[in-house]
């Protein structure tokens, strides 16, 4: 433990921009580490690319068939024997409360890599990961390492609004992904949590590029600032909906989908102001969870909102959509249908909630004809209860 302590100390001491020298340097020096590497995942959550000043020179590694994509996709550690040296590359996930960064990759003497080592190193990995999220106010190179290819402005906008890509509690854990990840618009996801409540809202301003991404930010915000001041999910919509009205007297409106759940029961309200769309798979059944249409946020001056009642029981799992899910073209012309979203879902249940998205966003592309014109956005809610005292 005194060891690690170490290692804590050199990165809690390091500059934002020198976090990975610094902790290869304490691993080195205090677990005789060979080599150290730290790995992003970009945007897509398709590949993990290393983390170096630009310009960005090692191939991306796919997520899907490198042994560090293992350790990312199950999140549990990963180790190989080296070529030489008799050494062994420990893939450990860099993972902030459910939210997967990345891996952090540690070549260790083997005769050195026993379990209490392994444990270490993946604490490590953790506390690194927590020390990268303060740090991105600081420094653009994590961010940087990301990208695979360029963002549009429009998509640079939605990513950094976004509280995340998952979220995990005791009472519940979360997963959410965009896509087309390096050119999204208007689709957005947010959530946001108390020691009784989770909040979580999923959005999809109209239009297209700058102009849908300028109204989505201005929705999101004006929910937060709502939220914050401490009133119910009802009065947030109207809040935001008037501000929304201010600002475009109707030419441009918003649909969003907002939630509020009672950690300690489930038991939660729901306002439905527009097309993102609620499924439920429960006991091994999926089904679209209706709610009475409101209408979209800053459609129509002062439009009251009232909350409707919902439940959710351990064990479901709840998936938000968007319309460019359900409604995109296929092969031969018809939208994604509702049995084909609902044999997603159902193909995705022994998943975690943070694989899910990505999961069924890769059967729609598969669906598709062409390349995705409009926005795509999957929310996996996973509900566990909270657990008894």
């Amino acid at each position: 433990m005194t060891r690690f302590l170490a290692v804590e100390r050199a990165l809690r001491t390091a500059a934002p921009h020198d976090l990975l020298p610094a902790v290869r340097t304490a691993l080195v020096e205090h677990y005789h580490a060979i080599e150290v590497d730290l790995l992003m995942a970009d945007y897509s959550l398709s590949v993990l690319q290393q983390v170096t000043t630009l310009p960005h020179t090692a191939e991306p590694l796919s997520v899907q068939t490198s042994p560090e994509g293992r350790a990312f996709e199950s999140q549990e550690p990963f180790g190989q024997y080296a070529a030489r040296d008799n050494a062994m590359d420990l893939h450990l996930p860099v993972t902030v409360r459910g939210d997967r960064l990345g891996i952090l990759t540690v070549r260790m003497p083997g005769q050195l890599c026993d379990p209490e080592t392994i444990t270490e190193l993946g604490d490590v990995a953790e506390l690194l990961g927590h020390e990268i999220i303060v740090a991105e106010r600081d420094t653009d190179l994590y961010l940087q390492a990301r990208r695979a290819n360029r963002l549009t402005l429009a998509a640079e906008m939605q990513w950094q609004l976004l509280p995340g890509r998952a979220c995990a509690r005791p009472e519940y854990a979360i997963g959410a992904q965009l896509e087309p990840a390096y050119d999204i618009h208007g689709d957005n996801f947010d959530w946001s949590t108390t020691a009784e409540t989770l909040t979580l809202a999923v959005t999809n301003g109209m239009g297209d590029g700058i102009r849908a991404s300028l109204l989505t930010n201005l929705a999101v915000n004006a929910l937060r600032n709502a939220r914050r001041a401490g009133v119910d999910i009802a009065d947030q919509a109207a809040l935001a909906d008037q501000a929304i009205h201010w600002q475009h007297r109707g030419r441009e409106y918003v649909s969003t989908l907002l939630l509020s759940f009672e950690l300690a029961t489930g038991r939660g309200k729901v306002v439905d102001a527009g097309s993102p769309q609620l499924w439920r798979y429960r006991d091994r059944s999926v089904e679209r969870v209706r709610f009475e249409a409101q209408f979209p946020l800053g459609m129509f001056e002062e439009s009251v909102y009232v909350a409707q009642d919902f439940d959710a029981l351990p064990g479901d799992r709840l998936v938000f959509v968007s319309d460019g899910v359900y409604g995109a073209p296929g092969k031969g012309g018809e939208p994604y249908s509702e049995r084909a979203l609902a044999r997603a879902i159902h193909a995705t249940s022994l998943l975690p909630a943070a694989a899910v998205p990505r999961a069924i966003l890769r059967e729609l592309a598969a669906y598709r004809d062409t390349a995705a014109d409009d926005d795509a956005l999957v929310t996996c809610l996973d509900w566990f209860g909270r657990p008894a005292a």
